[in-house]
């Protein structure tokens, strides 16, 4: 769906954006009170975020008209959700604690997993409502967490029946991933699905339109790990992830604090610290004022602070040497921030270690902390500092011993802006960012490339002189893999049909006994 969008020049795009903008506001804002259809933060960020406003252009080929419609729907759908408000004390504890639904793990190609578990799932009407506002509720999240992050979905219909199966509901999500959230989708695995619900699939593909059609994946137990590797399958799936849902807290995958360059960091008390992304009591900081009658396993980081600076001007060309600068650029509200959307990682030494660069463009200091998803991996230096008004800071991130990156492993880099009277040492930065207000905090994150190997590039030139083009290997992988559920399925009719002919010939066998019972008078 977003090839589309690779014909469009910058400058084209740069052209529909704005004319969608104008189009929305003249059609649907001017000359009524769009108050009582949109939440006006939507549509103030609708105008200022271009990179929203290209979501729905790409979702729809580049057709402004089509895109401004989408939009219209989707903002009205946001405001009767009340999305921008919706907290996790708006929904039903219940709903939480069953754990049909939720975020967890990875597929191969580095996108979240939105888990649906079917077999959890009874069709009410009653609690309908509730249940797309659960689902808005997640997506929601993730959609502040991971902006711009595709999701890939998975219905495991493993013990699954048609009572499971709520038409309006599945047809609700499909809507969410259509007009609500474009560009989220990056495929949709069924499961297991019983043959007894191809009736209902049959239907369901009427709502998702040919583009859609293309993101579903048919699996079973055998094949699901060409999608998802074991170590993010549950053991039902043939997977090793012992993953447990349990209510509370939230199961997500939380950003944790790095390695730094003299290795593990030690943490505050969890008690003490508020974490600023998910509410919930965590190791946020570094202790750098530890006690000396610290446990002799960890490393004490007492320094003092401008020690710390001078050796890091004397070791900066050092640190810098051989690491590949960004060529892209996020534009924050407090800092600018290169690579804009991923950290490129390889096998070789020279791709181990590439640079975050961040300028500051306010006119105070901005305190800045790096963290990871992968603490055991990275080294990130400086990971906890601050910016002085107009000034640009290289962090290096540098792979850590023998680990290898992997397309799972995230960074966030959380800034905020200081008055002028907060110190800039170490102890003062901790405590500034346990009293800095969530809503003042500005979060980028970034994902982990992984730089093809030339065994692995040699591989894929042998694989495409085998079949070309490359769209031609994968629609044969996908037309291989629909057989191969195809199959699946026709084995379970044949076992049912066996089933039933041994029934029959129980009772036939049953009936010619009966036959030649002399019946008596």
């Amino acid at each position: 769906m977003a090839d589309a969008g690779q014909a469009e020049s910058e400058q084209d795009i740069e052209s529909k954006i704005e004319e969608t903008r104008l189009r929305f506001k003249s059609e649907f804002v001017e000359g009524e009170s769009s108050s009582d259809h949109y939440d006006s933060r939507d549509v103030e960020k609708l105008f200022r975020d271009d990179s929203l406003v290209e979501g729905y252009l790409t979702w729809r080929h580049f057709v402004v008209e089509d895109a401004v419609k989408m939009i219209d729907e989707s903002f009205r759908w946001r405001k009767e959700f009340n999305l921008n408000d919706l907290t996790e004390n708006s929904i039903p504890p219940w709903m939480f604690e069953t754990g049909a639904v939720y975020l967890h793990g990875y597929d191969k190609e580095g996108n979240k997993l939105f888990w649906f578990r079917v077999k959890l799932h009874v069709r009410d009407g009653k609690t309908l409502q509730d249940k797309k506002r659960y689902v808005a509720f997640w997506l929601e999240r993730y959609a502040r967490r991971e902006p711009g992050m595709p999701l890939t979905v998975v219905f495991d219909m493993s013990e699954s029946g048609i009572s499971n199966i709520d038409m309006d509901f599945v047809k609700y999500i499909i809507s969410c991933f259509k007009v609500y959230y474009p560009k989220f989708l990056s495929k949709m695995i069924m499961y297991e699905m019983p043959w007894i619900m191809n009736a209902a699939w049959k239907i369901v593909k009427t709502w998702l339109g040919p583009e859609a059609i293309g993101k579903l994946r048919f699996v079973s137990k055998s094949d699901i790990q060409t999608f998802i590797d074991p170590e993010h399958l549950l053991p039902h799936m043939g997977g090793t992830d012992q993953f447990k849902y349990s209510y509370p807290p939230l199961p997500d995958d939380d950003f944790q604090s790095p390695i730094c360059e003299n290795g593990p960091v030690i943490s505050e008390d969890e008690s003490d610290v508020k974490d600023i992304e998910s509410e919930s009591k965590e190791t946020l900081e570094s202790s750098f004022s530890s006690d000396q009658n610290i446990k002799p396993k960890k490393v004490n980081f007492q320094e003092d602070a401008q020690r710390s600076d001078d050796l890091d001007r004397s070791e900066g060309a050092g640190r810098l040497r051989g690491v590949r600068k960004p060529t892209t650029t996020f534009k924050g509200t407090l800092l600018h921030i290169g690579p804009a959307e991923e950290l490129s990682f390889g096998a070789k030494e020279t791709e181990k270690k590439c640079s975050i660069v961040l300028n500051n463009v306010t006119k105070n200091h901005v305190a800045f902390k790096v963290r990871t998803t992968a603490p055991e991996k990275y080294r990130v230096k400086p990971s906890n500092s601050s910016c002085e008004p107009g000034a640009s800071v290289d962090i290096v991130v540098s792979l850590h011993g023998g680990f290898q990156a992997s397309p799972q492993d995230r960074f966030l880099v959380m800034a905020a802006e200081m008055d002028a009277n907060t110190g800039s040492a170490l102890h003062d930065l901790a405590q500034f960012w346990k009293e800095v207000p969530k809503t003042k905090v500005m979060e980028h994150r970034l994902r982990c490339h992984v730089l093809e190997t030339p065994k692995s590039l040699l591989g894929n030139s042998f694989e495409n002189s085998l079949v070309t083009p490359a769209n031609e290997h994968h629609d044969l992988q996908t037309t291989l893999l629909r057989v191969m559920a195809t199959n699946s399925r026709l084995e379970q009719k044949l076992d049912a049909c066996l089933w039933l002919q041994k029934v029959l010939v129980v009772l036939v066998s049953f009936l010619l006994a009966l036959s030649f019972i002399p019946w008596g008078s």
